[in-house]
């Protein structure tokens, strides 16, 4: 576990050639070590111009460096940032002066773990930096900004606040044991647990969607052999990257491509055709098709404007339901009004194309992003959107509210129903990092990129 009464330094930019690169310092010895290097005294938050000159007399480089000071700083610590010419080798020269001063190298994350340490946020915030970094579609960043201002640190704290109006109402009778709840605290608290159980389930709800924006929503372009399926990735993800061939079967393994689509971010999967009739190697490909459709968020099944509606084999279609598929007619540039194939399951979004010229490609894309936008679980006004750790700990939390529901319902003692309750505060606990568990807190801060 890394010191935290130490001082410590990282480039906080990629390495690499760049305009500029920004060197980062925390710690006791931060202030000082800017009055040492630049030789002067500067307000604290305001950037000021000077020479580096590193301990041997030499200049390394003329560079722009802003204090701050604790508690005002990104760790709540003295801090120092140092912005430089974005020459790799400038850069490293002044990690090693300051190395050379006495700083240390700074962990993975340990910039951001100082700041939850010293108060500066709460642990869902913390992981929210991480995901401002790595958003690729403006749904992602919008959730990621509210995290990070405390969007789901917020709901959390109303959630406590109201366990603890409850555990309070229930250890106020734990020292009179032959005293249980009467009915009206018993109907307080049994309306208050239910509201907390119902709130819970809400931002669980919210999981499902929060993977979509952090991994992207898998979508797989599945059909019969030959439908234009490759042909339709072509157009969406806008070069030719997959093989378009009039031979069936020319896919045999499935092909996948990140695009953007409205405000999100999609991994489109090309796949194999569904052959009734595959030869041995397509039918390996067809194999991975069932694989990919299994894992599926969304779904393109796409027809052929020109042929009726193929059969298609029950494996997929048991995966296929209105919310999740479109269904795209494609050839439509081909194709005569009395020929389009008409889909036999009703209430399923469809749209027609042509791959090939480009007709209805905005309209699909625009019913893909409708699709997607679906996906939202509404939780008020900020957008929340947790991940696996406060799922599970939510999980946690939702099956000690239904203990506590039952136990108060079968009137069981008031110190196995304040037991429930203490546990669903843990759980409340683990999501903003209200417990001390040094393990956990080391293992997260460590996914985190240097300098941050």
């Amino acid at each position: 576990m890394p010191r935290f009464d130490d001082t410590i330094a990282a480039l906080a930019t990629p390495a690499g050639t760049a305009a500029i690169a920004v060197v980062r310092v925390s710690g006791p010895r931060a202030a000082e070590l800017a009055r040492e290097i630049f030789r002067a005294e500067t307000a604290a938050r305001t950037m000021s111009h000077a020479d580096y000159v590193d301990r041997g007399g030499v200049l390394v480089d003329d560079v722009l460096f802003t204090v701050f000071r604790a508690p005002h700083s990104y760790t709540g610590e003295d801090s120092l940032e140092i912005s430089c010419h974005g020459n790799p080798f400038i850069a490293q020269k002044i990690v090693e002066d300051l190395f050379a001063r006495g700083c240390r190298p700074a962990e993975p994350g340990e910039f951001t773990q100082r700041a939850f340490l010293n108060g500066r946020m709460d642990l869902s915030q913390a992981e929210a930096v991480m995901d401002v970094i790595h958003a690729r579609s403006e749904r992602a960043l919008a959730a990621a900004n509210q995290q990070l201002r405390g969007a789901l640190g917020r709901r959390m704290g109303g959630l406590v606040d109201g366990l603890l109006g409850v555990l309070a109402r229930v250890e106020a009778y734990i020292d009179f044991p032959d005293e249980d709840l009467p009915p009206e605290d018993r109907g307080t608290v049994a309306a208050e647990i239910a509201r907390l159980r119902r709130e819970t389930e809400r931002l669980m709800a919210t999981s499902h969607y929060g993977a979509l924006l952090r991994d992207g929503i898998k979508t797989v372009i599945v059909g019969a052999p030959n439908v234009g399926k490759s042909s339709l990735l072509n157009r969406l993800v806008g070069q030719e990257r997959a093989i378009v061939s009039p031979e069936p079967g020319t896919t045999r393994d499935f092909i996948e491509e990140n695009i953007m689509v409205g405000s999100h971010w999609l991994r489109i999967i090309d796949t194999a055709g569904l052959n009734p009739s595959p030869a041995p190697l397509e039918k390996l490909g067809m194999e991975k098709t069932a694989e990919r459709t299994a894992e599926a968020d969304l779904f393109l099944l796409v027809m052929d404007a020109t042929l009726p509606s193929p059969v298609l084999p029950d494996g997929v279609l048991a995966h296929a339901r209105p919310e999740n598929t479109i269904v795209v007619i494609n050839k439509i540039d081909l194709a005569t009004a009395d020929r389009r194939p008409e889909f036999s399951r009703p209430g399923f979004a469809s749209v027609e194309v042509s791959a090939l010229t480009g007709a209805g490609i905005e309209k699909l894309i625009a019913t893909i992003a409708g699709q997607a936008d679906r996906f939202k679980q509404e939780t008020g006004e900020e957008l929340i959107a947790i991940n696996a750790r406060h799922a599970h700990a939510l999980d946690c939390a939702l099956g000690s509210l239904r203990e506590a529901e039952g136990k108060l319902s079968r009137a069981e003692p008031v110190e196995l129903l304040a037991s429930d309750l203490r546990d669903v505060l843990a759980a409340y606990g683990e999501i903003g990092g209200k417990i001390d568990n040094e393990r956990m807190l080391d293992r997260l801060f460590a996914s985190f990129c240097i300098g941050k």
